[in-house]
């Protein structure tokens, strides 16, 4: 299958799929976010794939949303097309009975964060940039991203992460527990590949077992979760503290919120 915004090559039972917006620190527009739910749902019938490596091309893993995107599609159509499409990738990224490893460089932001956390394994570099900062634009973190923090660090703490939105390096996001291991800048690659190659040496598919049925056991909590931020995001758009959110980006301004 050939796909504009994402490549994706496989070879000797391991998948590199390249999120591949460079232009735009590869963040997600419709398309890729429809794009990345087809590659993972056609990888779940793959055999030949028991590993799957996800990175950006050029200098970030993911800037998030396209902001350029969300201020076009303000009708509740459009969101709702995009909310349906962010719950398909990421349903089918979790279920993959694959080991997934997100290869994090650069910046990991907003859904492309929720996306790196939906991995089994994730080594990012300590000069990469991670946040889930969805309340800098007065809205909450969608893509399952209450549900993978919550995994990660606990609700107690994961509400305070998500509250304050905070710009992390790896070693910051690694101590949290939000990354598995963190390597010297430009050495992702190199690691990665040699993890999945250790990955591939060991019995494998047993560890593709329990990772399955751990996920089973968790597959309706995280339908729920993504229906909850959907619904909670379309009612965040409409607030003024978005718009304003918004308006300070595009302006490059510190926002005035005001609770409303």
């Amino acid at each position: 299958m050939t796909y504009q915004t994402i490549n994706l090559e496989i070879a000797d039972r391991v998948a590199t799929l390249t999120l591949n917006r460079p232009q735009a620190m590869n963040s997600m527009d419709t398309l890729m976010m429809s794009e990345l739910a087809d590659c993972f749902e056609s990888l779940t019938s793959n055999n030949d794939v028991q590993v799957l490596v996800i990175k950006g091309n050029g200098r970030a893993f993911s800037a998030g949303g396209d902001i350029k995107m969300m201020l076009q599609s303000n009708e509740v159509t459009d969101f709702n097309v995009l909310m349906e499409e962010v719950t398909r990738l990421i349903l089918a990224y979790y279920q993959l009975p694959i080991i997934t490893i997100a290869q994090v460089h650069g910046a990991a932001a907003g859904l492309g964060f929720s996306l790196a956390l939906a991995s089994d394994i994730v080594i990012a570099e300590e000069t990469s940039k991670l946040a889930m900062n969805f309340i800098g634009i007065g809205l909450v973190p969608d893509g399952g991203g209450h549900f993978f923090m919550k995994e990660r660090l606990g609700v107690p703490k994961a509400k305070q992460v998500i509250w304050e939105g905070k710009l992390m390096n790896g070693q910051e996001a690694y101590a949290l527990g939000l990354v598995d291991q963190v390597v010297p800048a430009d050495n992702a690659e190199l690691v990665v590949n040699q993890f999945a190659r250790k990955l591939l040496s060991s019995p494998i598919s047993a560890m593709i077992e329990t990772k399955q049925l751990y996920h089973q056991q968790k597959i309706d909590e995280l339908i729920e979760v993504l229906k909850l931020e959907a619904d909670a995001q379309l009612r965040m758009r409409k607030t003024e503290d978005h718009l304003e959110g918004i308006q300070a980006f595009v302006e490059k301004r510190k926002p005035e919120f005001k609770g409303r």
